[in-house]
């Protein structure tokens, strides 16, 4: 209150006058209120009970303060304080910085006409009017910029709070086995309303709050992931429009999956990722997923199915395995796997009667089940 208290220390009010303003107090405590109920809409209804009970007293106790002040006997620290914890609690009951300095405009001017009424006929000189009017405005504007200091902070200690919520609410959907309780309590400390569904997007955590700027507010982000990984869990996405959204950023998009599952999401990612630096869209890698989930697995169906390669040179036996595949990708069609192998459809006859002789069963629903899985995926 340091401007307040150099203007104070300018003007002494004599003990008449003072003791005149101070019969005043009350009723000029109730005009002020009443005037912020008239004129200031968000505080209409907030003024009445135990509220308007308390911001009377509040009103009350900052003219007893003022008046002390005016006549020399007091600091402005404890008013001060007072109006910074006001702006808090603004914050908590939900009304914005500027409902409250409007009240505080119009507190001022109520407040001056009802301290002038009273300081005139009292004997307050005239030229000392002047000071009192510079003091009374002197002393509401430290009061209100107490007030914003309070508001600002208190937002601002929410929104940290808020997004550490939001953090950790994110951290839960990515592990593997949370359960739904635990998921909607987090949910709901972080004031976040749950989605149907959520796609999990990998990308470098550089880009990760860049990109997440362009999407949904919902979207929740996370990029601080082992090996400088960020994750964002993008709720109901449009996945083409996404895709495109994403065209500048080395992403990895995960499937959409209820948004209790998006671990699930995450996993495919990641382990699409581990397949290839060149996938963006998992959905369009489905067979690499699906034949590459169990490595062990896969590699024990290849070394049985293609057994009888085994006993070729390598080069040979690897063509043979080029055009297997190819012929059990086109179904049969000599044409189509020549042109896939770049061969003479001759040359795809001749290597077919080949693997004919290695494989006698070719024909077998099982036999050729178990080889299309083998050579699905190219394998260096």
């Amino acid at each position: 209150m340091s401007h307040a208290i150099r203007r104070a220390s300018e003007l002494a009010l004599d003990e008449t006058t003072v003791t005149a303003l101070r019969a005043a107090l009350k009723s000029t405590a109730d005009e002020v209120v009443q005037a912020i109920i008239d004129e200031v809409p968000p505080y209409a209804n907030a003024l009445s009970g135990r509220m308007g009970a308390t911001i009377r007293k509040a009103v009350r106790t900052a003219l007893g303060h003022y008046l002390d002040l005016a006549s020399g006997n007091a600091t402005g620290g404890d008013a001060g304080d007072a109006a910074y914890e006001l702006g808090r609690g603004e914050v908590r009951d939900g009304r914005s910085m500027d409902a409250l300095l409007s009240a505080y405009r119009v507190g001022a001017r109520v407040a001056w006409r009802c301290l002038a009424a009273g300081a005139v006929p009292a004997g307050l000189p005239a030229a000392e009017v002047a000071k009192f009017a510079e003091l009374t405005f002197a002393y509401i504007d430290e009061l209100s910029a107490a007030s914003a200091a309070g508001h600002a902070d208190e937002l601002a200690a929410r929104g940290r709070a808020h997004e550490r919520h939001l953090e950790h609410l994110a951290r839960d959907l990515l592990l593997t086995g949370a359960s739904q309780d635990v998921l909607l309590a987090s949910a709901q400390r972080a004031a976040w309303q749950p989605p149907v569904s959520l796609t999990a997007v990998l990308l470098p955590a550089a880009q990760a709050r860049p990109a997440y700027r362009a999407l949904d507010p919902s979207t929740l982000v996370l990029d601080d992931l082992p090996d400088a990984t960020g994750v964002l869990l993008v709720p109901d996405a449009d996945r083409s429009h996404l895709l495109r959204q994403l065209t500048d950023r080395t992403a990895v998009v995960g499937p959409a999956r209820p948004w209790t599952r998006a671990s699930a999401s995450y996993a495919r990612a990641v382990r699409a990722r581990s397949l290839s630096s060149d996938i963006r869209d998992t959905e369009d890698h489905l067979p690499e997923l699906v034949l590459s989930a169990d490595g062990d697995a896969f590699a024990d169906l290849r070394a049985r199915a293609l057994a009888p390669l085994r006993t070729l040179p390598v080069a040979t036996a690897r063509r043979l395995e080029e055009t297997l595949r190819a012929w059990l990708l086109h179904q049969g069609r000599r044409e189509e796997a020549a042109a896939a192998l770049f061969v003479h459809p001759q040359t795809v006859r001749y290597r077919m009667s080949q693997l004919r002789e290695l494989f006698p069963d070719l024909a077998s629903p099982q036999r050729v089940l178990e080889l299309t899985l083998a050579v699905g995926l190219r394998v260096s």
